[in-house]
């Protein structure tokens, strides 16, 4: 079990890096006026970061696996930092790029180690119940981001933005060195990554959440990639951005509390996914439809829902077979998807259509999701 304090920290550190990938996307058209790049070329940063993420990830859960999840955490929160400096004295747009790759792969602790020490501290139901939660806290984060980056944007652009990022991260590591346990159970196997690798490889139902994951997270990030072009062809600023991920936020909240009033109320995960499958599905055809005009937020706010809903749904499940090496398991599922939401992102920053890239995902997703529902543990139904 973790104190509340504890508890508190955790979610704040799974909440930092999508704050601290979506906090920059208003940022976005600063740096390509900066940099003189194209709006294709800056949208690549997050691209980069999601590639740097993934890298991250791996390696922080085997060394969390290893050292300990408290060692492990300090150091990942002192890089990410280091990326941010560098960020703010990078001369050219290339320089910008690598502290983007470095400061993604420190950030990747939040999000591998801080759902690593949930699998330690919870199992079964509790985990699920406790993942429902901490899904409220990850439906508001990217809204938070947005918001936050658009006025720090506004106001002093993108130095603004890095500053900002950095101070959160260095206040992270101060809390973590002074509340964080270590949570890393006595009976961790210390397993060799290629084994484990194939281990997972061949694991229907990891290959499956892969596919998830990556589809949910292309969808909706690809929202925070095109937003700030897209609001500027309808001739609204950084801030109007930032405003709308307020929006989102709500869809994201409304998402994760009926998420979490179903499980009270007995209801079965696979019940929960399929209803986040057909509401995705709905929503990516109404943004298609409207993309055009503000009014395509609306059925975006619905793709928040639906990324609210299922994502709890699958990370709470994909790793019940591996309680003997959850840290090195969790960094291999999570390089799996965050690589391929790197290319993913790439892909969709150099096609700049938001609908066609919403319309994929949704299918992707319901049709991986069909089959993920067969091999969801019976005990969460």
């Amino acid at each position: 079990m973790l104190s509340r304090s504890a508890m508190a920290l955790v979610t704040a550190l799974l909440m930092f890096p999508q704050i601290a990938e979506t906090i920059y996307s208003p940022a976005l058209i600063d740096i390509s006026a900066h940099f003189s790049v194209s709006a294709a070329d800056a949208a690549q940063t997050l691209a980069v970061y999601f590639i740097g993420f993934a890298i991250g990830v791996l390696f922080w859960g085997w060394f969390s696996d290893r050292r300990g999840r408290r060692p492990a955490l300090l150091l990942g929160l002192a890089v990410y930092t280091a990326g941010c400096m560098l960020a703010l004295a990078a001369p050219n747009f290339g320089v910008l790029l690598a502290a983007r790759i470095v400061a993604a792969f420190g950030a990747a602790i939040g999000s591998v180690v801080g759902q690593t020490v949930l699998r330690d501290a919870f199992e079964g139901r509790q985990l699920a119940a406790i993942f429902s939660f901490v899904g409220m806290a990850l439906a508001i984060s990217p809204a938070i981001g947005v918001y936050s980056g658009g006025v720090l944007a506004g106001w002093w652009g993108m130095y603004g933005v890095f500053s900002a990022l950095a101070l959160l991260a260095a206040t992270l590591l101060l809390l973590c060195a002074a509340v964080m346990p270590e949570t890393r159970p006595s009976r961790t196997a210390n397993q060799a990554l290629w084994p484990l690798l194939l281990r997972m490889m061949v694991d229907t139902k990891i290959r499956l959440a892969v596919a998830l994951v990556a589809a949910l997270n292309i969808g909706l990030f690809s929202y925070y990639s095109q937003g700030p072009f897209l609001f500027a062809r309808l001739g609204l600023d950084a801030r109007a951005f930032g405003y709308s991920g307020m929006a989102l936020a709500a869809g994201a909240l409304a998402g994760a509390q009926g998420n979490r009033l179903l499980l009270r109320r007995g209801a079965g995960q696979q019940h929960i996914f399929i209803c986040a499958g057909l509401l995705l599905l709905l929503a990516s055809a109404g943004v298609g439809l409207l993309t055009h005009s503000w009014l395509f937020l609306l059925p975006m706010m619905g793709v928040a829902t639906a990324y609210a809903m299922a994502i709890p749904v699958v990370l709470g499940t994909a790793l019940s077979d591996y309680g003997d090496c959850r840290g090195s398991a969790g960094a291999l599922l999570g390089l799996a998807y965050y690589l391929i939401i790197g290319l993913g992102l790439a892909i969709v920053g150099w096609g700049e259509s938001l609908g066609i890239t919403l319309a994929i995902c949704a299918a992707v997703s319901a049709l991986t999701g069909w089959r993920y529902l067969r091999h969801m543990d019976d005990e969460f139904s």
